[in-house]
Formats: C-alpha cells, structure tokens, sequence
C-alpha cells in the first residue's frame, strides 16, 4: 500500500535530511530504486512524469508502483511530477497515485495560487497530498536532444519570501517545490545555490520544502540546503544517465541481437543502483525506517 508524501516529508522535516525523489520511467528503473532503498533503509519516493503517461501509460505505471509496494518493507510514495493540466491529476488520483504536483509556476502569482488551491482541495477530498511551486526552476539541458536549451538566468526567477506567506495562506499547500538557484537536466556550468533566500524562506514558511534540478547539483551545497530546510530533492538526470551510459555500452559490446533484456540491462542497473545509493546516503534518508 503507498503511503502519502506528507506522511513522509513530516518526519524528514522533524529529523533534518532529505529524502530523494525518483522519476521512474519504466520497470528497470522503478526496481533499481525500490531495491536500493530497501538496502539502505530508507523511504522510497517514486515520481511519474507525464511523458511516460500517455494513453495507457497512466494506468500501468500506476498499477506497476502500487503493485510492486506491496512486496517491499518500507513504505513507498508515488508521486505525480510536475503535472499543468487538471485532466492529468484528476486522472493520476483516479488511478491510485498518493501525492501530486501542480506546477503552475510560469503563472501570474494569483494564478498559481488559484489553481493550486482547487488542486489542493480535490486531492485532499481523495487523501492525496499536493507539491506546489513558487518561483520558477528552468531547464538547463533536459527531454530529447534535438530539444531547444532554455536560456535562463535562476537569479531571474528565485522564490519571493513575502510570495511564500500568502501563497501557502491561500492554497494550504502540503509541500512547496522553491527556486533558489538549481536548474533541471544536465547543467553546464555548476550551480550556486542561494542559502541567504532559502534562509528568508524557511523562516515565513512551515512546510516541507522541495529542491527540483538535484542532478548534477554539488552534494555538499545540497546538504548545506539539507540543514536549512529542504526535505525532498528530486533526481532524474543522475538515474536516467546511468541506465544510458550502462546499455550504450553494454549494447555496444554484444553481438547477439536477440540478447536477452535481463543481460542487456545489467551495466544499466549497476549504474542505477550506484547513483539511487549515492543521493540516498548524501542527503541521510538511509536507515529511517
């Protein structure tokens, strides 16, 4: 059975660490990181992204997660990535998800706000809880290759202290996704996180609060934001990289080309398995369960 994100989040707030959520985009991924975080203790908080829910993506994924939940010890979120259309988080609570996100952040702050309390009031109706942003963290180098890099300043886009009072009075958020300098995708250039604004931040707001763009993002600065109050840092980048570099490699070096996907996938999951561990361990989500 999945346990919600708030549940979660609570006692990462309490105790001071991170718990590292995963974009799992199909089997071998969700398994490398339920398999590591029962190894390492910790609570498992998985994410789908709206690529790999289309049609009937939604519903097998879904079932995937929930299903696969039931035969590990620790407790297991799915929660819905980044979601803008109302249709899809309706449709993701339907199907069984237990934490979403409504990101309405390229929105006019009223906007967002408004937006965001209807989601908040129809997840919380089912007992799902909801991830909101404010401020705005862009894409340094993320999706298909052929795809345009957005050419974006973090400084132009942080989150607003005085923004985060009212946006959380108004919407009764359970979890708010901030900018304080992280970008998603692969960066070119090391980021600078702003510790000052995160600072500003955590002491107008009693919510769990979330870093997006931790691929890539130094683990010392991300543990530095660990101690002033972020609870949840989403990771893809890492993950997906490794299942890449792991089957370019292993598909590159066998000749057989009916090859059984249980052999091809094996660097691939070492890969995987190896960056899970890495961010579980950095940001001290191993051994609290």
């Amino acid at each position: 059975m999945l346990v919600t994100m708030k549940e979660m989040l609570a006692d990462a707030k309490k105790n001071k660490y991170a718990i590292p959520a995963f974009d799992v985009s199909n089997y071998e991924m969700m398994k490398a990181v339920l398999d590591v975080c029962e190894e390492e203790g910790s609570p498992a908080l998985l994410m789908g992204l709206g690529v790999d829910l289309v049609g009937k993506g939604l519903p097998l994924i879904t079932s995937m997660v929930r299903a696969a939940s039931e035969h590990y010890s620790i407790p297991v979120c799915f929660h819905l990535d980044h979601a803008t259309d109302l249709g899809m988080i309706k449709a993701a609570i339907d199907a069984g998800f237990s934490s979403v996100m409504y990101d309405g952040s390229v929105l006019p702050f009223e906007e967002n706000a408004k937006m965001t309390s209807e989601v908040v009031k129809a997840a919380h109706a089912c007992g799902v809880t909801v991830e909101a942003e404010l401020g705005h963290v862009g894409n340094a180098m993320v999706g298909n290759e052929n795809d345009k890099v957005e050419n974006e300043d973090p400084e132009d886009s942080l989150t607003v202290p005085e923004e985060v009072i009212k946006f959380v009075d108004i919407t009764d958020v359970d979890a708010l996704a901030v900018a304080i300098g992280t970008a998603h995708g692969v960066y070119k250039k090391t980021p600078t996180l702003r510790i000052d604004r995160l600072d500003e931040i955590t002491a107008v707001c009693d919510r769990p609060l979330v870093l997006h763009g931790g691929s890539g993002t130094p683990d010392d600065q991300m543990q530095t934001a660990i101690g002033h109050g972020i609870t949840k840092i989403n990771i893809y980048s890492d993950v997906v990289g490794a299942m890449n570099a792991g089957l370019k490699n292993k598909l590159n070096s066998i000749s057989n080309p009916s090859t059984w996907p249980v052999f091809v996938f094996e660097e691939a999951r070492v890969g995987m398995k190896a960056a899970v561990r890495s961010k579980i361990r950095a940001f001290g989500s191993n051994g609290r369960v």
